[in-house]
């Protein structure tokens, strides 16, 4: 029963349209040729995986950076915020975490605190797991701050296929730690930038659960390992 459960997630509703879009291209692909229409069913439930929407158990002490995003971290380095964002050249710790097109693709917020700024920008659709994706690629970044004024930079970056990055909040809204507020399509990464002194507890290549997996503690003395 916890293994169907686990499978029988609901979806996010923006992926209503597409299931939809597959499962009346598979009916067509049935009518021209039937291996052709089990391809297309094969493509739906996928759709359907990739839409899914699971709950998460979210750890919520208020010193902890939580995981945005499903995937691997493949980056940690010291940068500075998107300049749309008006925080200057100072350079913070970046942890990136890249998600496949297997990956839950549903994001949520690192921390608790207030939806400070939100700033769009266009640009390439290069690879998402290249380092330089997060200065060229289309964008979609974002400033929580919390109630010691401490402030969290988390970045939605479109990847080589992703074609839409979807942000669900404003700024003014006020988010819990491990809600959701928004998703991107079809491969892609997000960026965290991490405050000042804060130090990651996760390791290159480690995989990632959004909502779940603690990518920093400030109150930690625990070194990380690159």
């Amino acid at each position: 029963m916890d293994s169907l459960t686990s499978i029988l997630v609901p979806i996010h509703r923006e992926g209503h349209k597409w299931v939809i879009i597959f499962a009346a291209a598979t009916a067509v692909f049935f009518l021209i040729w039937q291996p052709l229409g089990w391809v297309g069913v094969v493509l739906t439930l996928w759709c359907l995986y990739f839409f899914r929407d699971p709950d998460r158990v979210t750890p919520q002490r208020g010193k902890l950076v939580i995981s945005p995003a499903d995937g691997v971290v493949n980056l940690i380095t010291e940068a500075s915020p998107p300049p749309e964002l008006g925080l200057g050249d100072m350079t913070r710790t970046r942890v990136t975490i890249f998600m496949n097109v297997f990956n839950c693709h549903v994001n949520r917020a690192p921390v608790a605190g207030k939806v400070k700024r939100i700033a769009y920008r266009p640009g390439l659709f290069l690879n998402a797991s290249l380092d330089k994706a997060s200065d060229d690629n289309e964008r979609n970044s974002m400033v929580l701050e919390r109630e010691d004024g401490s402030e969290i930079v988390v970045v939605q970056i479109a990847g080589l296929v992703a074609r839409r990055i979807v942000c669900d909040v404003k700024e003014g809204d006020v988010l819990k730690a491990g809600e959701r507020y928004g998703i991107i399509r079809f491969g892609s990464r997000l960026d965290v930038y991490l405050p000042e002194g804060a130090i990651p507890l996760v390791a290159l290549g480690q995989t990632a659960i959004a909502g779940e997996t603690v990518l920093a503690d400030e109150i930690s003395v625990e070194p990380h390992h690159i």
